[in-house]
């Protein structure tokens, strides 16, 4: 008795594999029914090892793994991305600066040293020393060490 049908079962398990992989929606649902569907269709003259059903869980561990790894890690960065137009601006703490702007044409002035520097209606302001004046960072003109 000749079985030519079990290969392309095979392939079709194995290429099916391939479109889940690259929308990364492999889940372990989908991949017990790969298996099953390959335990069904094998040919019964050649069945697979145990080895290649081991093999084949602990390489769908490790996707799962990195998989949660790769979600941790982008969650980890978007939250180093919102800190960080405000961290980037530490260096004015304790300096003295320089702000300008204009008001209905009229131009005003002023100085003072940063005691803070925070969001305000999605603008960085800083806190000035004198009165507890707050200026939007776009305001200021001069940088001096204090």
């Amino acid at each position: 008795m000749q079985v030519n049908g079990s290969e392309s079962v095979n392939t079709y398990a194995t290429n099916h594999n391939k479109p889940k992989e690259s929308q990364n929606s492999l889940c372990q649902d989908a991949f017990l029914r790969i298996l099953v569907t390959q335990m069904k269709n094998q040919n019964p003259l050649e069945p697979q090892k145990d080895t290649e059903f081991i093999g084949q869980m602990a390489q769908f561990s490790s996707l799962e793994q990195l998989t949660n790894l790769n979600k941790t890690m982008t969650q980890f960065v978007g939250l180093q991305g919102k800190q960080h137009p405000l961290t980037e601006q530490a260096h004015l703490l304790g300096n003295k600066v320089h702000w300008q702007q204009v008001i209905d044409g009229e131009v005003q002035t002023g100085e003072g040293v940063v005691k803070a520097i925070f969001m305000l209606d999605g603008e960085l302001t800083a806190e000035l020393d004198t009165g507890g004046m707050k200026i939007p960072l776009s305001f200021i003109q001069r940088i001096e060490k204090h």
